[in-house]
């Protein structure tokens, strides 16, 4: 079993450390690519929203568009762990950025 790494990512010209194993780490770094560019284009048409504010709209719209090409199967778990997940990092980041 691999162990946790610490990795840094930025989001909004923000640096955060995520723990993740070795074999997520090309995955934490799209998906945290993914956040930033969405995040960039939110805050682009409204240049005064808090961080937090762009970032749970970020992952709205990255949920909405994930779960559009995602198929029905187990639609209802598969969204509410996703959420967790969201939930979960979204949380780690926000008390990251206020610590």
């Amino acid at each position: 079993m691999s162990t946790s790494e610490p990795v840094n990512v930025r989001l909004l010209d923000r640096e955060y450390t995520v723990g993740c194993t070795p074999e997520q780490r090309d995955g934490l770094l799209a998906a945290a690519k993914l956040l930033d560019n969405k995040m960039r284009e939110i805050r682009g048409s409204n240049r005064m929203a808090a961080v937090d504010r762009i970032a749970v709209l970020a992952a709205l719209n990255i949920a909405h568009e994930f779960l559009q090409v995602r198929p029905d199967t187990h639609r209802e778990r598969d969204i509410a762990h996703s959420l967790g997940m969201l939930n979960r990092r979204l949380d780690d980041l926000l008390e990251q950025s206020s610590g």
